[in-house]
């Protein structure tokens, strides 16, 4: 079927999600032998990482996705990986397109009604990782802009419901859905002195106040949250020695260790997670599955 067709479709699945109609699903679609896996969000759900290639990051398969799939396979369960996120995906790219991956009337959302819409009749897992970028722009040069956090805020609890209506509206009965959560990469700008160690301060309560509005939203909607923030030991300020660096909070040492905030140039500072950062975080999405499925 055409990629219009599709998108024709999907449009209409979405729209019934928002205004209170939902069209008929896939019908007779037979079911695999393998669950798939929907892997939704921004540049960590498709595992950014700094390469010898671009000190900036690019996708590798060494995010918590892939991580996942090993996680469950050694459970039994085979996933058959989906992963459709973009780099810099928002609440409000993630509705109306025009981020980098897709340009409008296209979205990830459509792709992702789509995607749902053609398997309704299988078992499967969505992962959502969305939030985070909403409020990247409000983190300049060591200042916080509290009244963009504020308005940003506010925008992920108006809009990641409409998402989460649109995606379950047309998920079938058998599929998982899980929100996840974030951790803080600016917990490490506090090495850089009094300036960063205030900013890395407010970092941490702008996060605490994301993750709570997310844990709100996601709650609200009957779906478990997988607690990154606690993976990477958010709250744990006791000190710990942490090698070439001295004395400082757990929850600093973590972004440290789980992420490529520390490491010199090339390849840091950069706030995506290094490998153990993805695996800590799909640990944190499989504590969310059911045992068994």
């Amino acid at each position: 079927m055409k990629r219009e067709l599709y998108g024709a479709l999907a449009a209409v699945a979405i729209a019934g999600a928002l205004f209170g109609f939902v069209g008929a699903g896939a019908a007779g679609a037979s079911t695999l032998p393998t669950a798939f896996y929907l892997d939704i969000g921004g540049s960590d759900s498709i595992g950014y990482q700094p390469t010898p290639a671009s000190a900036h990051g690019q996708r590798t398969d060494s995010g918590y996705a892939n991580f996942l799939v090993a996680h469950e396979a050694a459970r039994g369960v085979t996933l058959e990986l989906n992963e459709i996120g973009c780099a810099g995906e928002t609440t409000s790219s993630m509705l109306t397109g025009g981020d980098s991956c897709y340009l409008p009337p296209d979205s990830q959302l459509l792709e992702a009604v789509m995607f749902l819409s053609a398997h309704q009749n299988e078992s499967g897992l969505v992962t959502i990782d969305l939030g985070f970028n909403d409020l990247r722009r409000c983190f300049q040069g060591y200042r916080i802009n509290a009244k963009c956090v504020d308005q940003r805020l506010q925008q992920v609890r108006a809009q990641l419901p409409q998402i989460l209506t649109a995606l379950k509206s047309v998920a079938g009965p058998d599929v998982i859905i899980v929100g996840v959560g974030h951790y803080d990469p600016y917990l490490a700008d506090a090495l850089q002195g009094e300036l960063g160690e205030t900013f890395a301060d407010q970092s941490y309560g702008v996060v605490k106040r994301l993750d709570k509005v997310l844990a709100d939203v996601y709650g609200a909607e009957g779906i478990p949250e997988a607690d990154v923030g606690a993976a990477f030991n958010i709250d744990n300020t006791n000190q710990v020695t942490l090698a070439n660096v001295g004395t400082v909070p757990d929850n600093l040492a973590e972004v440290c260790l789980l992420t490529w905030m520390c490491p010199p140039p090339p390849y840091g500072p950069n706030m995506h997670p290094n490998d153990a950062g993805y695996e800590a975080i799909a640990d944190a999405i499989a504590a969310q599955l059911p045992t068994p499925w």
